[in-house]
């Protein structure tokens, strides 16, 4: 884990060890597909259903689909105290798998 000035970054795998076998199986979930689509817009999100979009689904729920996705390696999550705030680890994929996110978020359209 690396100390940052904002907080702390989670565990998650390097960009030359991110399977795509694990971020197709991460992203074959349509919840998990739908939280892609967001956090490809940019920026960082926290937990909040509302802002996400799933306002169906509890808290941990949530926090639980974060979580399998920054163990596939499609986001990189900082804690800062008890919030925790994802953001799309864009330049890994597209640097590991060329074209991939695109082609995920045209078949979403």
């Amino acid at each position: 884990m690396t100390a940052t000035t904002e907080g702390e970054l989670l565990p998650q795998p390097a960009a030359a060890e991110i399977e795509l076998v694990k971020v197709l199986h991460a992203l074959g979930d349509p919840v998990r597909l739908q939280l892609f689509q967001v956090y490809a817009a940019g920026g960082e999100y926290d937990c909040s259903s509302e802002r996400l979009g799933v306002m169906h689904l509890h808290k941990s729920t949530v926090s639980h689909h974060m979580k399998v996705m920054r163990e596939a390696g499609i986001t990189s999550t900082r804690a800062a105290g008890r919030v925790r705030y994802v953001q799309l680890r864009r330049a890994d994929l597209d640097a590991r798998f060329p074209g991939l996110v695109a082609a995920l978020l045209a078949a979403r359209e």
